[in-house]
């Protein structure tokens, strides 16, 4: 007859020797994801110094600007009128074949 503590000693779970992939598995994955990091990093700060230091001042003169200078939204943007049947909700066309 079994005690109680004969039945909790029991391994219920199977040889856990076999099949021992999970640990160079995840040494694999860390080491992928340590090197995807390094690269992604290396990438983004070329790509910053490529920037120039300081960007060029827009025009006041161009068009959708201000007296001062600042860019103004077009007023119209957006807005579906009743002789424009063929703008979408978004303010883009449809093609349509028909």
């Amino acid at each position: 007859m079994l005690t109680a503590a004969q039945v909790l000693a029991q391994n219920n779970f199977g040889d856990t020797r076999t099949g021992g992939l999970a640990g160079p598995m995840g040494l694999f994955l860390i080491l992928l994801l340590g090197t995807a990091t390094v690269l992604l990093i290396r990438n983004m700060n070329a790509r910053l110094r490529r920037l120039p230091e300081r960007f060029p001042a827009q025009d006041p003169d161009a068009p959708g600007t201000d007296s001062a200078g600042q860019p103004v939204g077009d007023p119209t943007d957006g807005i579906v009128t009743a002789d424009s049947s063929a703008d979408a909700a978004n303010g883009r066309q449809q093609h349509r074949d028909g």
